[in-house]
């Protein structure tokens, strides 16, 4: 724990650099340009940000992005901004940002790994630096936070949503899936401030707080359960099957609701019927820790850490990132309403692209991987979200590669994920990722565990064989 309060301790100095940074260009009215990733953490770093430099009056503007590349770099060049910071986004690009835009001022917040360095003029935080993992010890939601917080510590309040984007990033790596590493800090500033409730050893579906117990489970997508998600009759049908009533008299029944008895009957019913399905017993996960947020309305999705980030995850894969920036940074009226339609929407999109490709035989198992071939059939913009759902349902010691066609920039797509024994065995998806698509005329990085890459589609093939060739290499297996 010494090593990671010293790491803490070196990690704030560079956020308070960059806090100092950004209030001296708000004070002076300069215009801030706010450019940060579309996925759940990157949206709540935004949101963060966003809500404090609303609070210093500051003239900024916020830009949500797949990627950095060159079209953004000359977007950036022509419109001079005062000031460009990256949140959750940026040091996998180091080498392009350090060179296109050496002449300009840069704060980068972030927690991928590097790729690159950055010019010195540049301010660069990121608890790689050290020696601290960032696919699980901090997001760049949390890097985000704890730079507004150095900007005025009345900004602890939004400690909540960085926890957000910790959940979202998939961070609840530790015992009880529970939230570890540096992110105890931003849990502790949550839990201080009364927004945040921390509860052990309870079930983790998705609509604990929110919905009727057969709409939770058919809702579920991590585990995905074959024959119940997105299917209600049958999640009705079940729990009658095992003696659970969904509702009492006129009134549905959420997973609160339930007694313990209840739950545990629940659990043990679930697992077996998991394990009938062929999933494997070590996928379930189906107990761990909770982060409820008190101060949300019950009944809303935004009561739950982990469903509220599927709601922001939703809205940036669903091409509308402003609402849950807007979320992120309070607003429950207008842009709430239309998130949880957008959310509905993107559940069913997972769901009818899930079956589709099982149906299809779109998943391919090579020597070393699996590859899940979207093509032009699954849209891009949940390839990610269909990677991490394979890979946590089908706990294979195969990393899962998938991709998806975009037709008009002639890329693909390529979302990597694995699990975390193959990463305690040397596997490192950021560098195979990057080394890959590098040799394909792309770019790739993103972390050990959880990395992608851009590429030109007539290089898709090339591409695979070489992910397949240098996952035996990491792993030892090579003939």
């Amino acid at each position: 724990m010494e090593n990671l309060d010293e790491a803490f301790e070196s990690l704030m100095k560079d956020a308070s650099k960059a806090a100092e940074k950004i209030r001296e260009k708000a004070v002076k009215g300069g215009f801030i340009n706010l450019i940060s990733h579309l996925d759940a953490d990157g949206l709540a770093a935004a949101g963060i940000l966003g809500k404090a430099l609303a609070r210093l009056d500051a003239y900024f503007r916020i830009r949500i992005r797949h990627w950095v590349d060159e079209k953004l770099i000359n977007e950036i060049i022509s419109e001079k901004p005062d000031l460009t910071i990256f949140t959750d986004l940026g040091s996998g690009y180091l080498d392009l940002i350090s060179e296109g835009l050496s002449e300009h001022e840069i704060v980068i917040l972030d927690h991928h790994q590097p790729v690159g360095e950055p010019s010195p003029s540049h301010l660069h935080v990121n608890p790689h630096q050290y020696g601290v993992d960032g696919s699980i010890a901090l997001s760049g939601a949390g890097v985000a936070y704890l730079t507004a917080k150095a900007i005025d510590s009345a900004n602890q309040d939004l400690a909540y949503v960085a926890v957000v984007g910790a959940l979202g990033d998939m961070q609840d790596k530790y015992g009880q899936r529970s939230l570890g590493g540096l992110n105890e800090y931003i849990v502790k500033d949550a839990v201080e401030t009364g927004f945040l409730e921390v509860i052990e050893k309870e079930i983790i579906f998705f609509g604990r707080e929110t919905r009727p117990i057969h709409k939770a489970l058919a809702c579920t997508t991590s585990p995905f359960i074959p024959g119940l998600s997105g299917e209600e009759d049958k999640c009705l049908a079940f729990l009658a099957s095992i003696g659970i009533k969904p509702k009492i008299g006129d009134k549905w029944r959420a997973l609160r609701d339930l007694t313990e008895e209840e739950k545990t009957k629940l659990c043990s019913s679930l697992a077996e019927y998991l394990i009938s399905k062929g999933v494997p017993k070590e996928t379930l996960n189906l107990v761990g820790t909770v982060y409820t947020f008190v101060r949300e309305e019950p009944w809303t999705p935004l009561r739950d850490g982990r469903e509220f980030s599927v709601l922001l995850n939703a809205t940036g894969r669903m091409e509308k990132p402003s609402l849950g920036i807007a979320i992120c940074m309070g607003d429950r009226s207008l842009a709430f309403e239309e998130a949880t339609k957008i959310l509905e929407e993107y559940r069913r999109l997972i769901t009818k692209h899930l079956g589709w490709l099982i149906e299809n035989e779109r998943i391919k198992e090579l020597d070393h991987i699996y590859v899940v071939q979207g093509e032009n059939d699954v849209e891009e913009k949940i390839i990610g979200t269909i990677a991490s759902i394979l890979s946590t349902n089908m706990q294979t010691d195969k990393p899962i590669i998938a991709y998806a066609i975009v037709p008009e920039e002639e890329i693909v797509k390529v979302s990597a994920r694995t699990i975390d024994s193959l990463v305690k065995k040397g596997l490192d998806l950021s560098e195979i990722m990057r080394e890959a698509a590098e040799k394909c005329e792309g770019r790739g990085g993103g972390h050990k565990i959880a990395a992608g890459a851009q590429i030109p589609i007539k290089q898709i093939e090339n591409f695979i064989k070489i992910v397949d060739r240098l996952v035996a290499k990491q792993l030892g297996k090579q003939r």
